[in-house]
């Protein structure tokens, strides 16, 4: 019974550890598309911040017109169903 308890325990830790953050994973990837126009100083700034996870959130897949890649959408979705189950918590 022990040892499932730490199994269990290790795999949640695990894939908590999987889990795309803003700063790490979701940040690097809209920089690379977005920037500079939805950063600091660009255009589209005031109106939709790329810096805040908030804005991603309340767009979510509508991100994909400018990002195509398919690896960088699944860590996008990963990310958006994250904050969902976040918030229904």
């Amino acid at each position: 019974m022990v040892s499932f308890v730490l199994l269990a325990t290790l795999a949640s830790i695990k894939t908590m550890a999987e889990r795309p953050t803003f700063a790490s994973d979701i940040r690097p990837i809209l920089q690379s598309s977005c920037q500079p126009c939805h950063f600091q100083g660009g255009k589209m700034y005031e109106k939709l911040p790329f810096d805040k996870p908030e804005t991603i959130t309340k767009l979510g897949t509508k991100l994909f017109t400018r990002i195509k890649d398919e690896d960088q959408q699944r860590v996008i979705r990963e990310f958006l169903s994250e904050q969902s189950a976040s918030a229904d918590r």
